[in-house]
């Protein structure tokens, strides 16, 4: 081999190794990038509930499951009892650090203001996309309203999905989901995210809406203050029914399993049952979870 083609293979040789040695730390560089997106430095929320020693709960008002005192603020209602029995038997404090509405609550979930959702929530698949649940403690019905003389909706619900319908619904409310799901072509009469049963109700007496969807026991209870000025249009039967389930944000299963096993203590011990005796406001406002066992004969 002669002079020139020694430097030729020499140099081919430096470059190679130049190249070579490039390529490793792009490569060894885009590897670390990588391992770093992928290594969350936030905490998981069990972490940081068990290293605190407490639940952030965030929570809306909905007697008789979350009532809070107009004069002292003080919370109670069967899905608050449950909660704060859950937090003594798993050794962790309660801590209800935000009132919020129907519409606000999945955003202050993610947004990590709180762990979970205390108030009992109707899990429905629009929720689900952005947030997760635990296992319900109670069933609800929700039932079609309309004044007591109206009998268009007594035979069929079908009635209602027309475009001269109006249905009372307050904004991030279940009702607003159903008006939107199963009477798409009926007209919306929206209340405010804070706005009440009751006021959904009052919509539908004075005859700005036509029908409302609500729990029997909010409508049994505005009648009999109300001269009977609405109706459950099918009392037996119930539009849907929906479990009451709290919210968790979606992606912390090891949070939501904790919550679960503390809850379904107090389902199996009929610690839920004794709460709902204690608050429902008319008999079988609730329905009860069937129980997953059978008793030996």
């Amino acid at each position: 081999m002669n002079k020139e083609s020694t430097k030729v293979v020499i140099i081919c040789a430096v470059i190679a190794l130049v190249v070579s040695l490039v390529g490793v730390k792009l490569f060894s560089g885009s590897t670390i990038v990588n391992n770093t997106n992928n290594t969350s430095s936030v905490k998981s929320t069990l972490a940081s509930v068990l290293d605190k020693k407490e639940i952030r709960v965030g929570y809306v008002v909905y007697a008789p499951q979350m009532i809070k005192d107009a004069n002292t603020g003080a919370l109670s209602g069967i899905f608050h009892d449950a909660l704060e029995e859950a937090g003594k038997n798993l050794g962790l404090k309660i801590n209800w650090v935000e009132e919020v509405s129907w519409g606000t609550m999945i955003e202050g979930l993610q947004a990590g203001r709180y762990d979970m959702v205390g108030s009992p929530v109707w899990p429905s698949a629009p929720r689900a996309t952005q947030a997760d649940f635990t296992l319900p403690l109670t069933y609800s019905a929700n039932s079609v309203f309309a004044r007591s003389d109206d009998k268009r909706f007594d035979l069929s619900y079908d009635a209602i999905n027309s475009p001269d319908i109006r249905i009372a619904a307050i904004d991030g409310d279940i009702s607003a989901t159903i008006a939107a799901q199963q009477f798409p072509k009926a007209k919306i009469v929206s209340l405010p995210q804070l706005s009440e049963q009751s006021q959904e109700l009052l919509t539908v007496s004075t005859g700005k809406a036509d029908v409302t969807f609500v729990e029997p026991f909010f409508g049994d209870e505005f009648s009999q203050k109300n001269a009977g000025s609405v109706k459950n249009v099918q009392p037996t039967n119930p539009l849907r029914v929906n479990g009451n389930a709290m919210m968790v944000a979606q992606g912390q299963e090891e949070f939501k399993a904790m919550i679960n096993v503390a809850l379904e203590e107090e389902l199996n011990s009929g610690f839920i049952d004794g709460l709902v005796k204690k608050y429902e406001v008319s008999k079988n406002s609730f329905y009860p979870i069937a129980k997953p066992f059978s008793l030996p004969r």
